[in-house]
């Protein structure tokens, strides 16, 4: 079976000076390497050749046979690592908790493995006859979450 770390090493070094990052690398039991990278801007497909061919020219065929599949992290994919927080503050985001309550509003800020997401909803306020529209912002932490993911809206 292929070394993980070897396959990692070689995408950390393909990535040095980029401003991609990585965002998952797997390697099945029967050698399939599957390797999502991820850019603020989006990710290019030429970019996903060249990182591509940068690993075939550095693994050896001879001595494994596997299957490469290199890609970008999907944009309504959930978020797996703590950058793709923050180059989505600003925007909409939908949040599973580990209660399954889902939470759908605008993600406001990144704190270590913490986040928080304003929404807006009904709050009593004293002296008020009826609940009033405000925002609320909600933290969560990226670990104890069942998922979080940028809403892509069609409006």
């Amino acid at each position: 079976m292929i070394d993980k770390s070897v396959v990692k090493g070689l995408v950390e070094e393909w990535l040095k000076d980029k401003e991609y990052f990585l965002v998952d690398l797997n390697i099945s039991p029967d050698d399939k390497i599957t390797v999502e990278i991820d850019h603020a801007d989006g990710v290019w497909i030429e970019d996903c050749a060249n990182l591509s061919q940068f690993i075939e020219d550095h693994l050896n065929r001879d001595e494994e046979d596997y299957e490469l599949e290199v890609g970008s992290a999907g944009l309504g994919q959930p978020f797996k690592v703590a950058r793709q927080y923050e180059i989505f503050i600003g925007e909409p985001v939908e949040v599973l908790n580990g209660d399954g309550k889902k939470t759908k509003g605008v993600l406001k800020s990144v704190d270590g493995r913490d986040f928080t997401v304003t929404v807006n909803e009904k709050v009593k306020v004293e002296g008020k006859k009826r609940p009033v529209m405000m925002d609320v912002d909600h933290t969560f932490n990226m670990d104890t979450v069942k998922y979080t993911k940028y809403l892509i809206s069609f409006k």
